[in-house]
Parts: structure tokens; sequence; C-alpha cells
């Protein structure tokens, strides 16, 4: 039995997992993915997370990215291959991840507590497990950098991957496709907004409102766009399922390094916030 509150190592994700996200966000992988040649925003954020997984095809993405419309991933994969390999794209990656967070957290890149929270990080690392979790043993092989600040986004990448594939594993389990997935995400008010969805994933308004139509014949949206008692329950359900399936890093860590991490994580984010990390308008049900 875990001594673990069931919540914490959701929470310590919820903590940890923005500062991975930053990089995609950030005019520094813009660049860096265009000065190797990978100009299209798409493009690059599909090369830049699926590289780890080598010169894949739409497939093998349309399937561990889960929501994004397999049309759109086809048009840029295979093709970006030859404009820039993997082990290239990897180490733009790396520069633009440099970049953005010396750019957003200044002088805490070198900072003690950075130190503590890629040791801690990468110690929770160190439970979780390959099989059924694609991206995350893809990304599991690449080497852990040396300076703290890039040693601790690998390992939020890598803590961010493990508890994904999972996630994707709860969603197959509740039946839900990968735009009921959204919608109903949406629908918490807690997931991305339904313009940067439909900027961003490949869908078109008429499949959304398709998915949501899909979604009310379950009794899981009300005629308003909300969750019903049952979709609020699904929801639920769904995150209880992943929190189980990735309990795993969080029970190694144990508590106190769970709840250090959770407070670190949290500092660097709000930091990173605080200096316009993310768009104002990304989530909401606008």
């Amino acid at each position: 039995m875990s001594s673990l509150h069931p919540r914490a190592g959701r929470r310590c994700h919820n903590a940890v997992n923005p500062l991975h996200s930053t990089v995609y966000f950030s005019p520094d992988y813009a660049k860096e993915l265009a000065g190797i040649g990978v100009e299209d925003t798409s493009a690059a954020y599909f090369a830049g997370r699926a590289a780890a997984l080598g010169a894949v095809g739409p497939g093998a993405v349309t399937a561990t990215f889960y929501n994004f419309s397999h049309e759109l991933i086809a048009r840029h994969l295979p093709a970006v291959w030859d404009t820039a390999s993997p082990a290239t794209v990897l180490d733009a990656r790396m520069r633009a991840v440099d970049a953005t967070l010396r750019r957003l957290l200044g002088d805490a890149v070198t900072s003690p507590e950075m130190a503590e929270a890629a040791r801690l990080a990468l110690r929770a690392t160190e439970a979780c497990s390959r099989p059924a979790r694609p991206l995350y043993a893809a990304h599991a092989d690449l080497p852990v950098p040396e300076e703290p600040h890039l040693a601790f986004w690998h390992a939020a990448t890598l803590l961010r991957e493990h508890r994904g594939d999972g996630h994707l594993t709860a969603l197959l389990s509740a039946g839900l496709d990968p735009l009921e997935a959204l919608v109903s995400h949406t629908a918490t008010g807690k997931g991305m907004s339904p313009r940067w969805i439909l900027a961003s994933r490949g869908w078109r308004r008429t499949d959304w409102e398709a998915a949501s139509d899909r979604l009310r014949e379950q009794g899981l949206l009300d005629a308003d766009g909300e969750l019903t008692e049952a979709g609020t329950a699904l929801r639920a359900d769904l995150e209880e399922h992943t929190d189980r399936l990735d309990l795993a890093p969080y029970e190694h860590l144990g508590e106190p390094g769970v709840e250090r991490l959770t407070e670190l994580g949290r500092g660097f984010l709000m930091a990173a916030a605080a200096a316009g990390a993310f768009p104002d308008d990304l989530t909401g049900r606008g």
C-alpha cells in the first residue's frame, strides 16, 4: 500500500510538466528549428517531439500523439526528415531549451534549487517503465544533459511522456476518441481553448461539433457544452486511472521528495509564467 496521497503524483506532474512545455511556445524553438530548415510551425512541433523515435512516418506519430489529425501529421511526416535528421532536430531542440530557460528563469538556471530539482526529478524517473510507453521509452534512450537546468528539463520530459503514454491507455479504456478527449477536457475548464486546439491539431470546427454531439448522445455533455454529472465522473475516473498507471516514479521518490519537487517545480513555473512563457488565451472554453 502506497503512503503517498493518491493525487500527490498528479500535483507534482502539474508543477513540473508545464516547464517542459515552455519550449514549444518559445520563439527560441521556432528560431532554432528554422535554422535547420524546418520553418513550418506544425512540422517543427512534430519533428521536435517525435525525433526521439527516429525518422518515423505519420502513423507512429498519430498513434503516440493521439489527439492530432492524421492528415495534418501526414502533411509533414516523413518529409521533414529530408530537411533535418532526428539527431539534428534533437540538437536544435536542446539549444532552444537552453535559450528558453535562461530567458525565462535568469539566474535560477544555475541555482542550487535547480540542481536539487534535477536530482529529484531524475531519481523519480528511475522507476519509470518502458513497456507500452513508446514516447517515454524513446526519450529514455537519450543521454542525460550535464547542466542542471537541461537535466531537469530532460527529466521533466521523461515524467511527462511516461504519464502521457499511460493517459492514452486510460482514454482508450474509457472509449474516448481523440477529439472526444479534447472536447471533454476543455469542458472541464482545464484544457486548451478550442481556438488553440483547432489551430494546432488540424481539426475543423465541424469535427469539433461532431465530437460534441457524440458526447451529448452518450450523456457526457449537456446542450450548453458543459459536462454532465456522468461526464464529470468520467473525467475524474480518467485522471485517477492515469494516476494509478503513473504511480511508480513518485512512490520511488518518496513523499518528502515528491513534496519538495512539487514545491521547486511550482516556483520555476510561476517565474516562467510571469516572464510570459505561455499565451494568455491558451486555456479556457472560448
